[in-house]
């Protein structure tokens, strides 16, 4: 079957749009969480929508199942591929098609980077706000699938209050536009963040925000992670609303300065990353309170400029890849505490941490309470990994039972599909799958990813018992 497909697609794209060398193959076989693998069947890089969807209705000819793929920089598993399916990847579909800044929008691509956005338009005085810390490499769609943050998030929202529409090709192969502005259900709002499962976007329509007046940026250096801790409450509760509020462990200081020789304050136990922007007025008002506000901070920088200001963030956008520079394999987590509860799980992290013999460095959205622990270990040692994986599971209990949640930017993917019966019960889990077959019949977007048990479509909602008679008969199979 996967043959006929193979030749299908070799007279459908290009000759070198089509990929099945295993060496070739294996560039693909992991998104950015490199602790999941797995060897495509076949590779397709499309250049058109039209091209998508003519993949994805080959696919449904032949019941192949097919993953969507943008620049592979996703920390959850999101794009890992099928051994048995297609993966498509829209690195190429990169053009920026319009700029309309009369009503602050732009239409793009799914493989335009996320930077790549802001730079269109700086000059003019605007730019995209949506900004994980890979914005350099990362691209729109994936951003669409996973409903990316990144640091400014605490003030401006995640990547799905800046989309107003999607072009997608639907699961079954349909090409058809979700609007914000389209009556009834928010079928828009369904797909941003579904992980692939309900369809590829093919051109995105993204909400552009003007540049703002002015910008201060401070990082703030503490003895210790508790400190900044209490800083963090300090600042939200005194009504203050930063654009974003960054903090970093003394373990992601050093893999930092390793790195990039970001140069933060020798010694820190901890360092806050403050950004403030708005009016003149208000963030000059802000600042000042923030600096009463942080008054056991052993050392303060202020940003003269852009260049001070990009120096202050190159150490914390390059955190998740200096960790390189320290330990030869990581497991990165993205679980969310309430703001109240941040030092109390990072003491018990610390205690994971020494019970297992694994070393956790913390990086997190300290404003919203967003964790990304840095499951630090090495691959090549017995056991190392297994050791990894209980503290990284671990850690998600703690965020659920501290009232938070598995995942808040990164998504489920396949590396936290295990413990969504830990935080949704069985009766959620059902009216996910429901939405998720009405988009997807066939169960053939992106499957074994985001549900921990699949069923398959049409099936009554509870636990099957036995083998389900369309699979027995061969009709269907259970992904």
């Amino acid at each position: 079957m996967m043959d006929t497909l193979v030749a299908a697609l070799r007279s459908l794209l290009p000759g070198d749009s089509v990929i099945t060398d295993p060496v070739r193959l294996r560039t693909y076989e992991c998104d950015g969480l490199t602790y999941h693998r797995a060897t495509p069947g076949v590779v397709v890089l499309p250049g058109t929508a039209e091209q998508v969807a003519q993949v994805v209705r080959l696919c449904n000819e032949h019941g192949v199942p097919f993953v969507a793929r943008g620049s592979g920089t996703g920390l959850s598993g999101g794009a890992l591929p099928r051994e048995d399916g297609v993966l498509i990847v829209t690195s190429r579909m990169r053009a920026i098609l319009e700029i309309d800044l009369a009503n602050r929008r732009a239409v793009v691509e799914p493989g335009v980077t996320n930077l790549a956005i802001t730079e269109a338009v700086r000059d003019r005085g605007y730019y995209y706000a949506p900004d994980p810390s890979s914005q350099q490499v990362c691209s729109i769609g994936g951003n669409v699938a996973e409903n990316s943050g990144g640091a400014h998030c605490l003030k401006y929202g995640f990547t799905v209050n800046h989309v107003e529409a999607c072009e997608i090709v639907t699961p079954d192969g349909d090409l058809v536009t979700l609007d914000r502005m389209d009556p009834g259900y928010d079928l828009l709002g369904a797909f941003i963040g579904s992980e692939g499962t309900l369809g590829i976007a093919t051109r995105i329509t993204v909400r552009l925000c003007r540049a703002p007046e002015a910008v201060t940026t401070v990082l703030a250096a503490f003895e210790s992670i508790e400190q900044g801790g209490q800083a963090v409450s300090a600042i939200i509760g005194a009504g203050i609303v930063p654009a974003a509020i960054e903090m970093m462990d003394a373990l992601a200081i050093e893999a930092a300065e390793a790195a990039v020789a970001c140069s933060y304050p020798e010694g820190a136990g901890a360092v806050l990353i403050v950004e403030l922007d708005g009016p003149a007025a208000e963030v000059e008002r802000q600042f000042a309170q923030l600096r009463e506000l942080c008054a056991n901070a052993f050392e303060l920088r202020v940003a003269a400029g852009p260049a001070e200001r990009a120096a202050i963030w190159k150490g914390r956008k390059s955190a998740f890849a200096a960790v390189g520079r320290i330990s030869p394999a990581y497991i990165v987590q993205d679980g969310v505490v309430p703001r109240t509860s941040l030092p109390a799980v990072l003491a018990a992290i610390d205690r994971l941490s020494a019970e297992h013999g694994i070393r956790v460095a913390n990086v997190f959205h300290a404003g919203d309470g967003n964790l990304h622990p840095l499951v630090l270990f090495d691959d090549a040692e017995p056991g190392a990994g297994e050791r990894a994986e209980v503290v990284s599971g671990a850690i998600l209990d703690l965020c659920i039972e501290h009232g938070g949640s598995i995942t808040g930017e990164h998504g489920v993917g396949v590396d936290k599909s295990r413990y969504m019966p830990k935080m949704f019960s069985a009766d959620d889990l059902d009216t996910m799958q429901l939405v998720r077959c009405a988009f997807d019949p066939q169960g053939l977007a992106n499957p074994g990813k985001v549900f921990p048990t699949p069923r398959l479509c049409g099936e009554v909602p509870g636990v099957r018992k036995g083998v389900h008679p369309l699979v027995e008969s061969g009709k269907a199979e259970q992904f």
